[in-house]
């Protein structure tokens, strides 16, 4: 699961990228985390807006005091699962989520360090997701996952369903099916590459969020 990305350029440079005509100054973070504010591509009325919305469904666990928190739901493991097939069938309820690399954690317990995957040659990427606008935390938005490609595998069993660009209008506006195939496409190893860090996963000043696993 991926529970970390980056995305360091500008508001601007993400619409030009992503053919977004009126961008406009958002609030998220170069550093993303479950909970927490990150960009996203959508579209409305057939053209593309880019929009500030919060990373992960809210989810009230079994049990959960009625004034607690929800968890973020910010993976999605299979489309076709009740939870998400609703949303998955219906284009306008697709997004795109720029990213410049997502990490994975890596090492023993305790001491896990940041290993970062980027597309070769890409400065911005896009990882297909989902959205909706909750009663708890307004517009809200998840990512595909998918199983890892040979590239990733050393480090995880799961990766983000990545899109080329020239995937990102029939992931907006393809059919259910189109939607199911992303999801079971193998992403390109060539195309990966790895950044292993000495970063500690868990750093002092991040969110205190805990994800919620794949449902």
């Amino acid at each position: 699961m991926c529970n970390l990305y980056t995305e360091r350029l500008s508001a601007a440079e993400v619409a030009a990228h992503f053919g977004v005509e009126n961008p406009i100054q958002t609030n998220a973070g170069a550093e993303v985390y479950p909970g927490t504010r990150g960009m996203v591509v959508r579209e409305q009325d057939g053209v593309r807006v880019l929009q500030s919305m919060t990373w992960g469904f809210p989810l009230r666990l079994k049990g959960m005091s009625p004034t607690a928190k929800p968890k973020p739901v910010n993976n999605i493991a299979d489309l076709a699962k009740p939870m998400w097939v609703g949303l998955a069938r219906k284009p306008q309820w697709r997004c795109l989520i720029p990213l410049t690399e997502f990490a994975e954690a890596e090492g023993p317990k305790g001491s896990k360090t940041r290993t970062w995957f980027s597309v070769r040659g890409e400065p911005i990427f896009a990882w297909a997701g989902l959205w909706r606008i909750s009663d708890e935390w307004g517009p809200v938005y998840s990512g595909v996952m998918t199983d890892c490609n040979e590239a990733i595998r050393p480090v995880h069993d799961r990766m983000p369903v990545l899109l080329h660009a020239d995937d990102y209008d029939r992931w907006l506006n393809g059919t259910f099916d189109d939607a199911l195939a992303f999801q079971n496409r193998c992403f390109p190893d060539d195309l990966i590459e790895m950044r292993r860090t000495d970063e500690l996963w868990v750093k002092r000043k991040a969110p205190p969020v805990e994800a919620t696993p794949l449902l």
